[in-house]
């Protein structure tokens, strides 16, 4: 079975997230949630999620730290990752924070969160599409 990720991205009108689209290029399951409420009420209901991915510039009322916190009540031991823009601001209570200009990044830690997405991510060099090389 392919590894589930609960992602948390801010919805922006008329654009997908690019997370949810590295994520599922990559073969894995996706869940997207748009609001802090909606992640919390999401993982309440599919608590078997792999890992949690949530941007830390979220709109609405509550911080990152707050809405990890909530995370945590549902279920301690989920990982969580954050993003960041610059890469360099984390929340306080994740296990793993990546640049969010750095798809190669976020699908390394998640291969660290969850040793079976190693066997479901198609890496670039496995399908002969290495930066300037074509498929023969």
């Amino acid at each position: 079975m392919r590894p589930c990720f609960l992602v948390l991205d801010n919805d922006f009108p008329g654009s997908i997230s690019a997370r949810k689209l590295v994520i599922e290029s990559a073969k894995l399951n996706v869940i997207t949630t748009y609001s802090a409420a909606e992640a919390i009420e999401t993982l309440e209901r599919f608590p078997g999620v792999d890992g949690v991915v949530l941007d830390v510039q979220l709109n609405g009322h509550q911080t990152c730290r707050q809405v990890i916190e909530k995370l945590r009540d549902i279920h301690r031991t989920v990982p969580i990752i954050t993003v960041s823009a610059s890469g360099h601001d984390p929340c306080d209570g994740e296990e793993y924070h990546v640049s969010s200009y750095d798809p190669r990044q976020l699908l390394t830690v998640l291969e660290k969160v969850q040793p079976e997405t190693r066997k479901a991510i198609r890496h670039e060099d496995d399908i002969g599409l290495e930066e300037g090389k074509k498929k023969p």
